[in-house]
Parts: structure tokens; C-alpha cells; sequence
């Protein structure tokens, strides 16, 4: 009988409105954790009406999601930390997509750190 470890895929945002830093696992065989990728949000247009700008509002909230989440195609947990309430919205925006309502999620406060910081803060999330 041949036992196998199966490594969890496990990653960590540090995000506010604006930017995000994505850190996860270098190779899907070990626990070693980098940034994997930065990501910032456009900023927004002016806009004449309310309406329109609540509209590119949430347009763009879900674009700055959309491509955090690209850096995470496959999730077992993740940890969001950061500043505001972005990250529940992160959380919940995730929830809401089929791939990835099954990933553990827990989610803190923490203020900006350095990537080496971010990359000690997760794991010790996780271990």
C-alpha cells in the first residue's frame, strides 16, 4: 500500500483598498512560502452622475478581486490580513465564486509590512 501526503494549498493576502500582496506556496511539494505577486487597483474616473460612478465602483472592486484571485487557481485555505474592510469583501466576493467555496478562509487586521514580513506573518498563520 503506497501512502501519499497531500500539501495543501495555502495562501495569504495583505490588502487594502487599493493594493494587495499575494503570497503562497513556491511549489505545490513543499510548505516554502513567497510573494507571488503585487496587485493594484485602477484608480476611478470621474463621473458626472452617482449612479455611474456606484457602478464603476463595483466594477472595479471586482476586477482588483478578480485578479488576486488569479494569482490562487487553486485554494485550501488562505488567510486576508490588511487594513479596512476590503478584506471581508474579499472574502465574500470569493464565497460567491463556484471555485472557491470550498477554501478555509480566516481573515485578521494587521498594518502595511515588508514582503519578507508579510511572507513570516503567514506562515506562521498556517504552522
Amino acid at each position: 500500500m503506497i501512502m501519499t501526503t497531500k500539501h495543501k494549498k495555502l495562501f495569504g493576502v495583505w490588502m487594502d483598498s487599493m493594493h494587495a500582496t499575494i503570497v503562497g506556496g513556491s511549489r505545490p511539494d513543499t510548505d516554502e512560502m513567497v510573494v507571488l505577486g503585487h496587485v493594484s487597483s485602477p484608480g476611478k474616473s470621474r463621473n458626472s452622475s452617482e449612479k455611474a460612478a456606484h457602478h464603476e465602483e463595483i466594477a472595479l472592486t471586482h476586477a482588483f478581486f478578480k485578479a488576486i484571485a488569479a494569482y490562487m487557481p487553486l485554494v485550501d485555505e488562505l488567510h486576508v490580513t490588511g487594513t479596512g474592510q476590503v478584506q471581508e469583501q474579499f472574502i465574500r466576493y470569493l464565497a460567491d465564486t463556484p471555485h472557491y467555496k470550498r477554501t478555509l478562509t480566516t481573515e485578521s487586521t494587521s498594518n502595511k509590512m515588508s514582503d519578507q514580513q508579510l511572507i513570516r506573518f503567514i506562515a506562521g498563520r498556517f504552522h
